[in-house]
């Protein structure tokens, strides 16, 4: 078995205990993560790229490790962020997000969200500057049309 999917929270409760894995805690956060605009992409192994461009799904956990502890997580997430994007701004907010999110969702309290900017995204940019360009070159139509007089 993979070592993520032996580790797992454990919850005590009245009745029973509550044992949630790696992997769901590592799916909230990257979901969470990829909701907050100016997140390009999750920065993810070079294996895991190849897997997709062959056709395997797509894993909503890569560019995050989850660390568990008896009742608590530490996150840390591997992105790549769009340029142009103030880069404290953006890991404030998804700091707060996957806190939200993993605490609403499983209960377990998020010591940390460690935030590792691994690299820059300017496919926005490229697209805006080609859109830019190819609004430049096209003609604007102009239809003509004929001015009646008006006799009076």
């Amino acid at each position: 078995m993979d070592e993520n999917m032996q580790e797992s929270a454990v919850k005590e409760e009245g009745i029973g205990n509550i044992k949630i894995a790696v992997d769901v805690v590592s799916t909230i956060a990257g979901i969470a993560t990829s909701e907050i605009e100016g997140v390009a992409s999750m920065y993810g192994s070079i294996a895991g790229g190849i897997a997709e461009m062959l056709g395997a799904k797509k894993n909503p956990g890569k560019g995050v490790k989850v660390e568990m502890k008896e009742e608590s997580v530490i996150i840390d997430l591997y992105i790549i962020v769009d340029y142009g994007i103030r880069i404290p701004e953006l890991a404030w907010e998804i700091q707060e997000n996957v806190k939200s999110s993993v605490e609403t969702m499983t209960g377990l309290e998020v010591e940390k969200v460690n935030i590792h900017i691994e690299g820059v995204s300017f496919e926005k940019e490229k697209k805006k500057a080609e859109n830019e360009t190819t609004a430049e070159e096209e003609p604007i139509a102009v239809e003509e049309t004929e001015i009646e007089e008006i006799s009076e």
